[in-house]
């Protein structure tokens, strides 16, 4: 027999909080007042409200990693400054998610994330030597 589906009851009193919740953060909720690419570190500069300059390698960022100076140059901000635009290329990044550290989809921060891993430097070297003297990676236990 299948199961009888219920509604959920929300009344006006919790309607009118969930609002007030939501405008309450977006007014801190920090936004673009201009984005630029800066030619000299290859970066997109974002400028918050909060006075905050973010400055992020163009190199990390989805559907901007072999585009031409010309067109890194020409992005807007959209909306209430949430969302950075690049027309020429159908690029967008949302303000929120490059503040997360969130570059582009799931596939491209896994390969971010695989280069960086790749690096062979004498940190790790070092850091790898000093760990198998201590016997290694312990084993997983069934």
């Amino acid at each position: 027999m299948p199961k009888a589906k219920t509604r959920a009851q929300v009344t006006d009193v919790e309607i009118e909080e969930a609002i007030a919740r939501g405008e309450a953060f977006e007014r801190y909720a920090p936004r673009a007042l201009f984005a630029r690419y800066r030619g000299s570190d290859d970066a997109v500069v974002v400028g918050l409200s909060s006075g905050i300059e973010l400055a992020i390698p163009r190199r990390l960022m989805q559907g901007l990693e072999s585009a031409s100076v010309e067109a890194l140059a020409n992005v807007a901000v959209l909306g209430p400054g949430s969302t950075l635009f690049w027309e020429s290329l159908d690029v967008a990044h949302g303000v929120a998610s490059l503040l997360k550290g969130i570059f582009g989809n799931r596939r491209w921060m896994s390969e971010i994330g695989k280069r960086g891993g790749a690096v062979r430097s004498r940190a790790k070297a070092r850091a790898s030597r000093k760990n198998g003297c201590k016997g290694g990676r312990p084993r997983k236990v069934a």
